[in-house]
């Protein structure tokens, strides 16, 4: 019998040799590389892929460059896929319920990144209470006055975050372990909301209180993490920004999108947030100029889940995800199962 083909978009594997040569080995592996929308259109229209069964992207900033994967391109995929698998926690470039409407299961790789994901945060977290950014921003001036001025300035409007509680919006893999890290070594309260309570057992790992309503949650915490996914609308703006409790602090490292910048910049001015760690931008690779002026905000490049060990997991996650949903008719990290129509439920072998 011919080997299922799998359409790899993006470059050649950098890291998991052996496992792609296994790979290979149960799989017809063709490629798109670098191709830019129209050309790919065209190359789907005319079939040059085959009746390819799966898509494998293996890198966030590449195999992306045909854009967005809206109808346009998803109504040109042939019947034949059924698992879509790639790098990257955050999935707001693709319509993962135009695919389900499909029966194509759509897998995203945070699993592989949370570990790198939940150091950030614990960093943003960090300094939001502490303020290092304005401290290191000093330092680096080279500046004595602006040294001076951190050195003597920074202390009376710092805190420790331990004793403090922190309400998490977003309680997937990354959220659950940022509340572990928070809990076991900063010794922060721990309180979340999300779709769904989580079983007991995970929430008596950190002594987590669930909020089923988010204004009860904005209330009560003095930092306030966004770890959920962007679902097409904003999760914080002017309205739910002012439910947060005065001084509060308020950290984003899912996407920029989920937040308004305008709004946020508005509730520091006035004092009522205390600080602010961001990763993510409402307008990437452009970030808020009214930002970078606060020294009680702390940037970072979208970099959160960017590290090596990262790059190596979504490698590898994405080629598991398709060979057990080959073997077994299960993939491993699929984000939109609940979507599939019955009659096309995803779990058919390839």
């Amino acid at each position: 019998m011919a080997k299922p083909i799998v359409l790899q978009l993006g470059d050649d594997i950098r890291w998991n040799h052996d496992t792609y040569k296994e790979f290979q080995s149960k799989f017809d592996v063709r490629r798109s590389y670098s191709m830019t929308r129209p050309e790919f259109i065209r190359a789907l229209k005319e079939r040059q892929f085959g009746d390819f069964s799966a898509i494998y992207r293996p890198f966030w900033n590449t195999g992306g460059e045909m854009g967005n994967w809206d109808e346009e391109l998803i109504s040109l995929l042939p019947q034949s896929c059924k698992i879509y698998a790639s790098a990257g926690a955050g999935f707001d470039w693709v319509d993962v319920a135009g695919l389900a409407r499909r029966g194509i299961l759509y897998c995203n790789a945070a699993a592989a990144c949370t570990e790198s994901v939940a150091d950030a945060a614990i960093w943003l977290i960090i300094s939001t209470f502490r303020l290092f950014s304005w401290s290191a921003v000093a330092a680096r001036s080279g500046d004595a006055g602006q040294f001076t001025d951190a050195n003597r300035n920074l202390a009376p409007v710092s805190r420790n975050p331990n004793g403090h509680t922190l309400g998490i919006i977003g309680f997937g893999q990354i959220g659950r372990r940022v509340a572990e890290k928070a809990y076991l070594a900063l010794g922060m309260t721990i309180i979340y909301h999300d779709i769904v309570r989580i079983p007991l057992d995970i929430e008596q790992r950190t002594a987590a209180t669930f909020h089923k309503d988010m204004a009860t949650l904005l209330a009560t915490s003095d930092c306030v993490v966004v770890a959920t996914p962007f679902s097409g609308s904003k999760l914080l703006d002017r309205s739910t920004l002012s439910k947060l409790k005065q001084g509060a602090r308020l950290v984003n490292i899912a996407r920029g999108k989920l937040l308004d910048e305008q709004a946020l910049i508005q509730a520091l001015q006035s004092g009522h947030l205390s600080a602010a760690g961001l990763d993510v931008h409402e307008n990437e690779p452009h970030v808020n100029p009214e930002l970078i002026r606060m020294k009680n905000v702390e940037l970072t490049s979208h970099n959160a889940g960017a590290s090596l060990d990262s790059h190596i997991g979504f490698e590898r996650l994405g080629m598991a995800n398709i060979t057990a949903f080959h073997e077994t008719g299960k993939a491993l990290t699929a984000v939109n199962q609940h979507l599939i129509p019955k009659g096309q439920s995803g779990k058919e072998k390839l």
